[in-house]
Order: structure tokens, then sequence, then C-alpha cells
């Protein structure tokens, strides 16, 4: 059966079980999501205290878990362009370099919410 003869709750439950499956991929082959996965446990618990309320406590955890969502798309990026060749080429390096600089974006975006979140109590 073709993916747009399922009907709307079978197609979720069926792009969950991808969703999971590339969670897993990325888990088991990307040292540094896991490293940020770490952290998040231990930087949600935190953000949760030190947030005075849920708008807070939003930007807090958002901002960490953006890093996880850029990361995981860097991630896709680095996988797609090693598929296409393990040469060396000038454009694929280019693509995995703004990918990795999406990511170091995104962790310089927590850092400086935390900050402003905090010093502005």
């Amino acid at each position: 059966m073709r993916r747009a003869d399922l009907g709307p709750i079978k197609r979720i439950i069926s792009a969950s079980g991808n969703s999971w499956s590339g969670l897993r991929a990325a888990w088991q082959t990307q040292q540094a999501l896991r490293y940020e996965l770490y952290a998040l446990l231990v930087v949600v618990p935190v953000a949760w205290w030190l947030g005075k309320d849920g708008i807070e406590r939003a930007l807090l955890i958002g901002s960490c878990l953006l890093v996880v969502v850029v990361e995981l798309l860097n991630s896709a990026i680095e996988t797609a362009v090693d598929r296409i060749s393990d040469d060396y080429h000038e454009l694929s390096g280019r693509a995995k370099d703004i990918g990795s600089a999406a990511v170091l974006c995104s962790i310089l975006l927590a850092g400086l919410v935390w900050l402003v979140v905090l010093i502005h109590r």
C-alpha cells in the first residue's frame, strides 16, 4: 500500500517509526549527539530549577534542545555528503563546515539565552 493511501493516523505512526529509526541511527553513529544528549540530562533539570516561570524554563530548555536539532541536521548533511563520495571535494568540505558552523551558532545561542535569562533576574 502506498503511503498516500494510508489514513492520517497510520501516516503519523509510520512517520514516527522513521523518526525513531533516525534517532537510533544518530545515537549509534554520532558521538557529538550523544554528548549533547548527556548534557541535556543535566541541563533540563537545572533549567527547570533556575527558571522563575514557564517562559524562562522554555527559553532555557528550548535553546538547549535547539542544539540537538541542529546537530541532527548537521549529521544528516554529513551522512548525505559521505554517501555521495569518500573522496575529498571542496564543496563537500564546505557543506560539512557550514553544518558544523550551524551547530556552533546554536551552542552560542543557547549560551547567550542562559546568560541573558540568568543575569536579568
